[in-house]
């Protein structure tokens, strides 16, 4: 995972969509075990609302601090 967020924020694909966006700020995250789930998960965030989505991260990231450097506690 910290590899991934590092291809994001170093913007190593130009044509992806974080590029294009300049989005490199990690502000919410959850972690699984099974990648079907992880899945899974992915499209049930992508369904809900825009507002829904603002909630969860307010939930875990009140601030939106940039979490990159506090995910190795996680990992």
């Amino acid at each position: 995972m910290h590899q991934r967020i590092k291809q994001h924020k170093n913007k190593t694909y130009p044509n992806s969509f974080t590029a294009k966006y300049n989005l490199n700020k990690l502000v919410y995250f959850e972690q699984f075990h099974m990648i079907g789930d992880a899945i899974g998960r992915e499209k049930q965030l992508k369904g809900g609302s825009r507002d829904a989505k603002i909630k969860l991260i307010k939930n875990m990231n009140p601030d939106w601090n940039d979490l990159f450097f506090e995910i190795e506690e996680y990992l």
